[in-house]
């Protein structure tokens, strides 16, 4: 089987079920950038020591694969295919992990400017991206186009989670934190 197909070449593709979209559609905007969060999670879990944490990312990219391919679908056509569907107790994981971090973690006094170490700066790449897919998503929804609740709540939170994680990544490595000092004049 040959990777390409040529049937993009005129600036469309097809959704799950066959409908035929630009490649420009929102809802390609949006499952594309879901791929994109999930090469940099990849990237966090490259940059992760730890077994527990790499053992979430990796769970995460699997959820990430699942909103990518209901994203994908056509929601006005039925298909053939089992589409796996994410759950609010991939919300509550997601949760349950950024109250176990921020147990370790000194309270912030200030804003916290990403940097300090390359994992830590990656975190924060990947909590950009997943704004980003949060925003399409929110904007698919706001122009009346299909998409579960579930996923802009998951994403949502995911945000939150790279960001504390960041912290925590921060705090184990032994890097400090760098405090946003505003100038004023």
């Amino acid at each position: 089987m040959k990777i390409y197909t040529k049937t993009g070449d005129r600036g469309k593709t097809s959704l799950i079920g066959g409908t035929k979209v630009p490649k420009s559609d929102l809802r390609i905007d949006a499952y594309g950038t879901v791929d994109e969060l999930n090469s940099y999670i990849g990237l966090v879990n490259d940059y992760t020591a730890h077994t527990e944490k790499k053992a979430q990312l990796k769970e995460i990219q699997d959820r990430l694969f699942t909103i990518g391919a209901a994203l994908a679908c056509d929601p006005d056509k039925e298909t053939k295919m089992k589409i796996p569907d994410l759950h609010e107790e991939d919300v509550t994981l997601l949760e349950r992990s950024i109250d176990d971090m921020n147990t370790e973690l000194p309270p912030m006094k200030s804003f916290i400017l990403p940097g300090g170490h390359v994992a830590v700066s990656t975190c924060h790449i990947a909590r950009c991206v997943c704004r980003r897919t949060e925003r399409l998503c929110v904007g698919m929804q706001e122009q009346d186009m299909f998409i579960e609740p579930v996923v802009i709540k998951y994403l949502n939170r995911l945000s939150d989670y790279l960001f504390v994680l960041a912290r925590w990544t921060s705090h184990h490595l032994g890097v400090e934190e760098i405090p946003w000092k505003p100038r004023v004049n």
